[in-house]
């Protein structure tokens, strides 16, 4: 997207006229993007500091495309009743821990490293470390951008739910963690409707819920058991202690010309994160991303995506049902939208969209049994994952997003559709003919005994007062 588009005043309206032949439909997600120079090599594998571009790279060239076709209902008359979009803060800075890490890496390189190649003269000589520890995690304007433009295309998607009209008449609602970050994307994501739609004569309000859209931290067990999670300590520090971390730490020694010993896992990592950070934040091929090849790249995400796996995922029972809280937030709403819907009522709450973290979003995408692999993730088996669904660069991208909208299809028969990151994707161990929008008592039937059981208080044990971590 050019630069002078960044400021997003009257730009919305601008591109969408500019574009309104792809808004209809004209994109397909297999659409093939050119190699461009000015993106990494290995940007598909940034993990959960990946730009949401990455995992549609059909936005590249026009980031308010839109599909409507993907979304195949299964006859003309169903018409949309509800949407609920559980969606990720868009793309921040790195928070405080990481930039000390940062610091020293770039100290290392600047004082040891030697030679010639012209990328590492960059770091040495041009690239200055601009990061400052007050940014910690706050919004940059690239997730502002992340957010407006998420809103336009859902506009576009579902425009009889995300209207002027619906949004005048509140019966779109927003709820977002207390978190700047979050906050921020939510003021974002409303602010990218009112340009959209040229509403200057009035603001609309959010709800911040941390029980809701925080909720790890009010989840007491799961912060105690956290601390000693032994699984998930022992899976990461053996794998960055294993052969293929150990590789990669050679080669970037080897590539600045300094000792072995110098290069811990952490510094890797810290090296992955800058080069993920300048692309994801300022859009550049950052001279950081030469100090790793594809195969390093793989491996560094193999470790986060672990780390991801022990502590939020499959790996964890605990902090899946955490989320027990939003599970039954959103089939809250669903029903009494069903229900409304059902006796002839006007939907009062046609959409909701809640503004978290990865951290909110992953536990629920695994209780509800998305990107369950049949071998489990391990320190030892990272030949044997190639194709492992559990991969966080396309689950959790900045501004990453669940969608779940219900159909009226006449006759009583609603129908639920999810989408993962405007994508439709298929409730697991849902097999009927229609798996990616079934029935929605099917999918009731199917989460039964999270609907009759899941209680937030029995898994967390929950105290009045959230912990303090």
């Amino acid at each position: 997207m050019s630069s002078h588009c960044h400021s997003l005043v009257p730009c919305l309206r601008l591109i969408y006229s500019k574009h309104r032949r792809s808004l209809i439909g004209s994109w397909k997600t297999d659409h093939i993007i050119p190699e461009n120079p000015n993106i990494p090599a290995i940007a598909k594998y940034f993990t959960t500091t990946g730009r949401y571009e990455e995992v549609n790279p059909y936005l590249i060239e026009d980031i308010l495309a839109v599909n409507r076709s993907m979304l195949q209902p299964p006859s003309a008359q169903c018409r949309q009743i509800h949407l609920t979009a559980i969606i990720r803060h868009g793309t921040r800075y790195p928070t405080t821990q990481s930039i000390k890490k940062m610091q020293k890496v770039y100290d290392l390189v600047r004082s040891r490293a030697s030679g010639k190649e012209s990328w590492l003269r960059e770091i040495q000589t041009q690239w200055t470390m601009w990061y400052t520890e007050d940014m910690d995690g706050r919004l940059v304007q690239k997730g502002v951008n992340d957010l407006k433009h998420l809103s336009v295309r859902l506009s576009k998607l579902f425009p009889s739910l995300i209207s002027e009209q619906k949004l005048r008449g509140g019966h779109i609602k927003f709820i977002t963690s207390s978190k700047h970050r979050c906050v921020n994307s939510t003021l974002s994501f409303k602010a990218g409707l009112t340009e959209l739609w040229d509403i200057k004569d009035r603001e609309f309000d959010h709800a911040v819920n941390d029980a809701l859209m925080r909720f790890p931290r009010w989840c007491t067990r799961f912060v105690q058991e956290d601390n000693h999670n032994l699984s998930a300590v022992e899976e990461d520090d053996k794998f960055m202690q294993g052969p293929e971390m150990r590789r990669v730490q050679e080669k970037i020694a080897n590539r600045l010309r300094v000792p072995y010993s110098n290069i811990t896992h952490d510094m890797a990592e810290s090296a992955f994160d800058l080069c993920a950070f300048e692309f994801a934040i300022k859009a550049v091929n950052s001279p950081w991303c030469r100090l790793f090849d594809e195969d390093d790249a793989k491996v560094m995400e193999y470790a986060s995506d672990l780390r991801e796996f022990w502590k939020r995922g499959h790996g964890y029972n605990i902090k899946s049902k955490s989320s027990c809280i939003l599970f039954h937030d959103v089939f809250c709403r669903l029903n009494k939208s069903a229900s409304e819907n059902k006796s002839g009522q006007q939907v009062t709450e046609a959409v909701t969209v809640q503004v978290g973290h990865a951290s909110t979003l992953l536990p629920l995408l695994t209780l509800l049994g998305f990107f369950k692999d049949n071998d489990t993730l391990t320190s030892t088996n990272y030949a044997n994952q190639t194709e492992r669904s559990f991969r966080t660069s396309h689950m959790l991208p900045f501004a990453a997003n669940l969608l779940l909208v219900l159909y009226d299809c006449g006759g009583g028969d609603l129908r639920l559709q999810p989408l993962l990151n405007e994508k439709p994707v298929t409730f697991p161990g849902l097999t009927d003919q229609q798996a990616s929008m079934p029935l929605y008592r099917d999918v009731r039937e199917h989460y039964r005994e999270l609907l009759q059981g899941c209680d937030f208080e029995t898994e967390c044990q929950l105290f009045k007062q959230p912990a303090d971590v």
